[in-house]
């Protein structure tokens, strides 16, 4: 037995906005979708999938270097994209708070913290690699 995907479900209010956002905005490929009178979904490829485990100490310590302060709840999605500082001011434009700009994390990333519409917390992060910190 094993596991073959990790799929994140997000009950959305607003439908339409939340497909928008997130595949024409941000860009995630369709892979499929349903509608009946029962309802909507849509599948969206989102590249690989992890599961983070973190205590209560660690997910502290991420917020407070990504916002400066605990704001996450038990749940957070956490995208990597080529270019933090861009995709945060793109999915801004299109809808989402951004709770904290683009910082530089002691592991080496760029990251930013947004809320998108449906009230999901987003970290956005680009790894820096063997560039020096500024």
């Amino acid at each position: 037995m094993g596991v073959k995907e990790l799929r994140l479900v997000v009950t959305a209010t607003d439908y339409d906005e939340a497909v928008a956002f997130y595949r024409d905005v941000l860009g995630l490929a369709e892979r499929e979708s349903y509608s009946s009178e029962d309802g909507r979904v849509m599948i969206l490829e989102a590249g690989r999938a992890t599961l983070e485990i973190a205590d209560p100490n660690q997910a502290d310590f991420i917020d407070k270097v990504e916002v400066g302060r605990r704001v996450a709840g038990k749940f957070r999605v956490a995208l990597e994209v080529d270019d933090s500082a861009a995709v945060t001011a793109q999915l801004a434009g299109a809808g989402a708070s951004v709770i904290a700009e683009p910082t530089r994390t002691p592991w080496n990333s760029l990251n930013a913290r947004l809320e998108t519409p449906g009230g999901i917390q987003l970290t956005l992060f680009t790894e820096l690699g063997d560039e020096e910190p500024a």
